[in-house]
């Protein structure tokens, strides 16, 4: 069974967070945020995304995990410490040392890359991909990092809210929020034993109360790897067993939650670092259930790959990219996405005075790609073993 994580909260917030009703549906249009994958250049990309965000009039933003690399150092933050070197005489100049690193990894994104939303109030969803479970870090490193994003105020509501009874509920890696009648789910398949069964339980009965809640209109599911069986199986929960069994039962239940009980539903992910639209129209959905809107955005920051073979490029499915989805809500909970790329113009000026915008251009914008090829199709099975 997966760790849980107490919450460190006084009695007294509870009645100040409980919800007593569903929020209804929105009576005018609304816009969020998507995006994931903020590895090597995330501290540049993210802060013009935070813009982006706010420009946007973006309720919140939501990341959909891997926020550093762990097994090798972050372009990003070797740079910063070649910049700050060049203020230093000689003798006190500094490298960036192993342990160092792991110190200060994943403290460096909450403050360089979630930094600038809570500099423009704009609320943030957090997501864990599997960079996040990298040896030697774990799950407790990942929520001790990011805990006032897991245990925000409305997350804390939510969780107070389904389960009225347990004394200080823990927070976990996987949550959700209901914003103007729409679930906003946020789980986790950031290690090949995820989606595991405590997960599976918890998810099979939120879905099951929103299939029954009148004043749930929409079902919207961000995790890290894609389901199973999509356009980039190669690179997704079509990987291992574990994932792959589980990931299929999740889209089943998602199915269900559409045609019986008439619900809009949307599938987000990251983890293959392109923009990808329609993932799940495939031959495998076509004939297992039907199609689901789906989305891949793992554009802010991490090392660029190719499209999968047999993909062809588009106007909102096209690599070399950085970007987010912005998200619309309509009044119905119905929301269209459309992809917003960051260019090099976007980035800060604080940003390109702290990196030097020669080293962003050529280091994140000229280079920061990957040019081996990417499987569409879902490979042969491996076991999930100790680091997966």
């Amino acid at each position: 069974m997966k760790l849980r994580y107490a919450a460190a909260v006084l009695l007294f917030p509870i009645a100040a967070f409980a919800q007593s009703a569903t929020p209804a549906p929105a009576s005018a249009p609304w816009n969020f945020v998507v995006a994931g994958d903020s590895r090597n250049c995330g501290d540049v990309i993210m802060p013009a995304i935070a813009q982006g965000a706010k420009a946007n009039n973006a309720k919140f933003y939501w990341h959909l995990g891997d926020w550093r690399a762990i097994y090798t150092f972050d372009e990003d933050m070797v740079q910063a410490v070649a910049m700050a070197n060049q203020k230093l005489p000689a003798d006190k100049q500094k490298t960036l040392q192993v342990q160092d690193y792991l110190m200060k990894a994943f403290k460096d994104a909450v403050t360089n890359q979630l930094g600038p939303f809570d500099d423009l109030n704009v609320p943030v969803l957090a997501g864990i991909g599997n960079h996040e479970t990298i040896w030697p870090m774990k799950r407790r490193d990942f929520v001790r990092a990011f805990y006032k994003y897991l245990d925000a105020p409305d997350i804390a509501a939510q969780r107070y809210n389904d389960d009225k009874y347990a004394y200080n509920p823990p927070v976990e890696t996987y949550y959700h929020v209901v914003k103007d009648g729409i679930d906003f789910i946020t789980m986790d398949n950031g290690s090949c034993d995820m989606f595991d069964e405590e997960q599976m339980d918890w998810v099979t009965a939120l879905l099951d109360r929103d299939a029954n809640d009148s004043k749930i209109h929409t079902v919207i599911v961000g995790m890290h790897a894609a389901l199973p069986d999509s356009r980039s199986c190669g690179h997704s929960m079509g990987n291992y067993t574990r994932q792959r069994e589980t990931g299929r039962r999740l889209y089943h239940l998602l199915l269900n939650v559409r045609d019986k009980y008439k619900k809009q539903v949307y599938v987000l992910s990251s983890h293959s670092h392109f923009v990808m639209e329609d993932v799940y129209n495939t031959p495998y959905w076509k004939a297992n259930g039907g199609v689901l809107p789906g989305w891949i955005v793992g554009t802010s920051g991490a090392v660029r790959y190719r499209l999968p073979n047999g993909v062809t490029p588009g106007p909102n499915t096209k690599t070399d990219v950085y970007g987010y989805l912005l998200g619309t809500v309509a009044t119905d909970g119905s929301v269209t996405f459309g992809f917003h790329e960051v260019t090099l113009a976007d980035i800060p000026s604080a940003v390109k005075t702290k990196y030097s915008e020669k080293w962003i251009n050529d280091a994140c914008f000229v280079g920061n790609r990957d040019f081996n090829a990417q499987e569409g199709d879902c490979p042969p099975m491996k076991q999930c073993g100790p680091g997966d």
